[in-house]
This record gives structure tokens, sequence and C-alpha cells, in this order.
């Protein structure tokens, strides 16, 4: 369904009562009775498990797909780590790090951008188109890679943070590669019906502040400039631990709305965040959603949303993509604490 989305993202700022928007998509599979696997080589099943989370979380600002961080680079040609329970992760680089210098650049120039729809890229497009028929109260989000995320999974990630210092141009020939793919990437999701989409790009939240904007806020920029109008979104999501260092870096990429990890304090980011632009988080995925309780949970939110409701942009969110096989009782728990808040 096609929305203006920046007057829904108008509204969201005005609005008293900010809906929430977790990052709810993998624990479908308690809901449709399936494992992991099962969801990310279906699109049907995808697009069922979307409008049953949907259908569960009427209080829910918008429908957000599968934060699946492997499927791009598998299509890069990079072997994937799958279970029935766990969300997909890339086992090995496609560079070869032992390689010699000249070498990795000779692999990284020789690298083919791959076609959308290779591998599980089709699958997942498909999905969306599906879910977008299904799910008409609310905006649907696709999610993709960010593009150092990308490329750290291509290079190894901790190699990747050494060769932004020492091999750059051989990085930035990898960037380029994976910037050009997810741009065609999430042109097609436009193309499928989703109103945004939401980029995790949660590697450049190792960064320095003097390596961001180079290796990761220019791609990012690119990426946005490319796709994002006033019926297409793009939040930027990032969980690093150097996010209130790189702000700057982070802002500079002109995404409508910013999503933040728990891994940092969401008021002070507000602190120094623009007041015109929704800024969400971060209530911890593993420690609350996966393993609290539905006390610690609502004791979470809360206290949360007591720090932070004050600041207009603030949206109540996960910190990140909520695991597989967290509790439905601690996720309804998480929109309870909203509405406990809310109706206080």
């Amino acid at each position: 369904m096609k929305r203006n989305m920046d007057q829904w993202m108008k509204e969201m700022l005005e609005a008293p009562e900010k809906k929430a928007l977790p990052v709810l998509s993998f624990p479908s599979v308690q809901l449709l009775g399936i494992t992991v696997r099962d969801l990310i080589f279906d699109a049907e099943t995808q697009a069922k498990g979307m409008k049953a989370v949907a259908d569960r979380t009427p209080g829910a600002g918008a429908a957000v797909s599968l934060m699946d961080l492997s499927v791009e680079a598998e299509c890069f040609g990079a072997p994937i780590y799958i279970t029935d329970d766990e969300v997909p992760t890339v086992k090995a680089p496609v560079i070869d790090m032992d390689a010699e210098e000249d070498e990795r650049m000779e692999q990284a120039q020789a690298m083919a951008v791959p076609s959308v729809g290779d591998c599980r890229t089709g699958i997942y497009i498909e999905g969306i188109r599906k879910a977008t028929e299904l799910i008409t109260d609310r905006p649907v989000f696709a999610g993709v890679i960010g593009p150092f995320s990308l490329a750290g999974r291509l290079l190894d990630v901790t190699s990747a943070m050494v060769y932004c210092y020492d091999e750059p141009d051989m990085v930035h020939e990898v960037l380029k590669k994976s910037t050009a793919f997810i741009i065609e990437y999430i042109k097609a999701y436009k193309e499928a019906g989703a109103n945004g989409v939401m980029i995790a790009e949660p590697l450049a939240g190792l960064l320095s502040p003097s390596l961001a904007q180079e290796f990761s806020g220019d791609y990012c920029k690119e990426i946005v400039d490319a796709v994002q109008d006033e019926n297409f979104a793009v939040i930027y999501h990032n969980c690093g631990n150097t996010v209130e260092m790189t702000l700057d870096s982070i802002l500079s990429c002109g995404a409508a709305a910013y999503h933040f990890g728990n891994a940092s304090d969401m008021e002070n980011i507000l602190k120094n965040f623009p007041a015109d632009i929704p800024c969400m988080g971060n209530i911890d995925p593993a420690a609350e959603f996966r393993n609290g309780t539905p006390e610690s949970i609502e004791a979470a939110t809360l206290g949360l949303m007591e720090k932070c409701c004050k600041y207009p942009n603030f949206v109540i969110s996960s910190g990140c993509d909520i695991p597989p096989e967290s509790s439905w009782d601690n996720i309804d728990a998480f929109y309870g604490a909203v509405d406990k808040f809310y109706n206080k």
C-alpha cells in the first residue's frame, strides 16, 4: 500500500503517544510453529509471519521484515551457516585473508556485483511483496545490510577494521561494489511495494570517528540519496558502541529516521540529536526480550521511557533485532509497558 512516508514521519513526531517500533520479525516462528530454516527459504511463510506478528501487536507503528545480515553476503559467494533456531550467519569471507596484499586487491577488483534476485534475495523480495498485500494498517519496512557491514562480512569482520588503515583502497573497492548491490536491492524492495527499508550498519559502530565518515557515512548517504523519497523512507540502524562519538557521520547520510542499540545511552544520544528526526531504541534484545522476564522487561521499558519520552522525537523500540526464540510473554509485556506509560 503506497503511503506518503514524509507525512507518516511528521505525524509520528507530532503524536503525543508514539507507537512502539521494535525490530520484530524472527519470533514469528513461534506464532507459526515453524523453524528459522522454514522462514528464510519461503516467501509466503515470511509474509504470513509478518502478518502474524502484526496481528499480535496492534500497538506497533510499522511491520519490519527479517534483519538477516547473511543474505547479501551469500549473493557475493560467502558460505552461510544455517540452523533451525538461530539467525543465519556468514562462515567465511570471500576475499582470501591469507593472500598477499596485491592478490587481495586483485580479488576485490575481480569480485562481481551479483544480480538482485540471486540466492535468497528473490525470496525476500517476494516475501515483502506478499506482506504488503496482507498488512495494510501500517507501513511495511524491508531490511537490508549496510555497506560497511556487508564489506566486513566479505573481508572478515576483524580484518576489515585493520584494512581500513593498512589497505584502504582495497576496502573502498569492496565498499563500492557492496553499495552498488545494496542500492539495486533496495530499489527492488521499493518496486515490490515496501514503504521503506531499515539499513542495518552495526559494524560501523566499531569505527573510530576519524574512519566512520569515509568508510560508512559517505556510502550510506549514497544509498539514501538513491532510494529515499516522499513515499519511501530509510531508517538507519547502528547498534555499535561508538554511536555517541560518530553522530555527525551517522546523521550525514540523511535518513528519515535513526535506530540505535543498547550499547549506547539513549538519553545521551537524544541530547545531541536533531529534534525534528525520529530517534528509536533501545531495549536490550538479548538480556530482556530473549532472556528477561515480563517483570524485568516492563521495568526496563518504563525506565527508558521515563528518561527519554521527554524528547518529542523519541520512539521506544528494541535495541536490535529481537531473537527468534524470544518469549512472547516478554514481547507482550513490552507492549503492555508502553501502554502503561502512556495511560498512567
